[in-house]
């Protein structure tokens, strides 16, 4: 436990207690016997950081900044471990589970979708995730755990939402689980260049912060082929311009190397998974500045456990060759240069276990410290919030992390977080 612990402002309440979101103090210092500066690529040793209310005021060598403040200031001394921004991934499913995949997801409702949400917002925060992007929700069950983590009525991390996905009839977005007599449409479906254009302003209405939109076929959806495009550019390019003209951002599920590349020529922010990107896609993605969020730690999961989940035979017939393939062009793009932002599609596999996922990033060409960048700064900017998340600097949230160890040489440390504070709250302390 914290030896100065006693002398915190911060309340630590179990997440099953009512009222957990307790404010932190007016001022708070936390010393750290080691600080990644990730923007600049350095490991900083005896560093303090200084906290007011839920932002960080000030950052920088321990004695320094003690000196300057007064005496009283609790200190919140994490000895020799190194601390890190808050992790960010932008590519979730809150409200999913992996044992719900299939036939089983049909049983489970909107309320249900909700609660789950709740639970798992819990496990990915003390991950260390501080911010996620959540891509895909029925019901806008994602905008109600997005309010009630802000309300504090449920831990949480910062989200932005998307609402249902948009798709095509009968596509990846789409439900294709049910017979005819059923007469089914997922309520994000819409064809034709005007209707995409209402279902965006609809779902903007109900509350989402950004657009997804499915441009190809999916790996775990039934009946259609992850390589085919979907919707036709000119429904992509309804879609951005509108969501674009009402300040949304547009993240683009797309497989197939012909929906890539349309969707990233519609303009939209982020491709993800990007499985089989060809050369022309990374060149127009490195060109036009779209991110790349690309899944590939989940190829093991799917693997090793899709049939106990009850994912269907085809879904993990369509993953055995999409997967490999996924993470040869990730490496590709890597070397290209194109942007990266971390994003796992958890929810595929369970929730909490989104840090896995780096080792492979780095297995598969890029340095820990890219990694760890594709995480922070530059998921930052993806989100458009790199003025608040991403960064230990003054001004930002007082979101931080704490490993034992140093990740820019063993980037499996952030695996094992042992310390979380989010807005200046502690929500985990593991300290030894």
């Amino acid at each position: 436990m914290l030896r100065t612990a006693a002398k915190l402002l911060i309340v630590l309440v179990p997440m099953a207690t009512s009222g957990w979101a307790q404010s932190s103090s007016a001022r708070l210092i936390v010393k750290a016997g080691a600080l990644v500066d990730v923007r600049h690529g350095r490991l900083l040793a005896n560093q303090a950081i200084l906290i007011e209310g839920d932002r960080i005021r000030e950052v920088g060598p321990s004695d320094v900044l003690l000196a300057r403040v007064p005496k009283e200031t609790p200190v919140l001394d994490l000895g020799r471990l190194t601390v890190l921004p808050g992790l960010i991934d932008v590519h979730v499913h809150l409200t999913a589970n992996p044992e719900h995949a299939g036939y089983r997801a049909l049983g489970v409702s909107v309320p249900r979708e909700a609660l789950h949400g709740a639970a798992n917002a819990w496990r990915t925060l003390q991950a260390g995730f501080t911010t996620v992007r959540n891509l895909g929700a029925s019901g806008y069950a994602d905008v109600a755990l997005r309010e009630a983590i802000a309300d504090g009525d449920v831990p949480g991390p910062r989200l932005l939402v998307s609402g249902p996905a948009l798709g095509i009839t009968g596509g990846h977005c789409d439900n294709n689980l049910l017979a005819p007599e059923f007469r089914y449409k997922a309520e994000a479906v819409a064809d034709g260049p005007w209707a995409v254009r209402a279902k965006v302003r609809e779902v903007i209405k109900y509350g989402a912060d950004l657009i997804k939109v499915c441009a190809t076929g999916g790996v775990l959806s039934k009946g259609d082929q992850p390589g085919t495009q979907q919707y036709t550019f000119e429904e992509l390019q309804a879609i951005v311009e509108e969501a674009h003209k009402l300040g949304r951002k547009v993240a683009a599920h797309a497989h197939g190397a012909e929906g890539i590349k349309a969707a990233i020529r519609a303009g939209v922010d982020s491709i993800e998974h990007a499985s089989l990107i060809d050369d022309e896609g990374i060149r127009l993605a490195k060109e036009q500045g779209t991110y790349l969020v690309m899944d590939i730690y989940n190829h093991e999961f799917i693997m090793q456990h899709g049939e106990r989940v009850g994912m269907l035979p085809e879904a993990l017939e369509k993953e055995r060759e999409i997967g490999p393939r996924q993470r040869e062009n990730f490496a590709r793009a890597v070397r290209a240069g194109v942007k990266i932002a971390f994003g796992t599609d958890a929810g595929v596999y369970p929730h909490g276990d989104n840090a896995k996922q780096f080792a492979y990033m780095v297995r598969y060409g890029m340095t820990p410290l890219d990694a760890l960048r594709s995480a922070t700064i530059w998921a930052a900017e993806l989100l458009g919030w790199g003025d608040r998340v991403g960064a230990i600097e003054p001004g930002m949230f007082a979101d931080l992390i704490a490993v034992e160890g140093n990740p820019l040489e063993d980037i499996t440390l952030l695996e094992r977080v042992v310390f979380v504070m989010k807005g200046g709250v502690v929500v985990k302390s593991a300290v030894r």
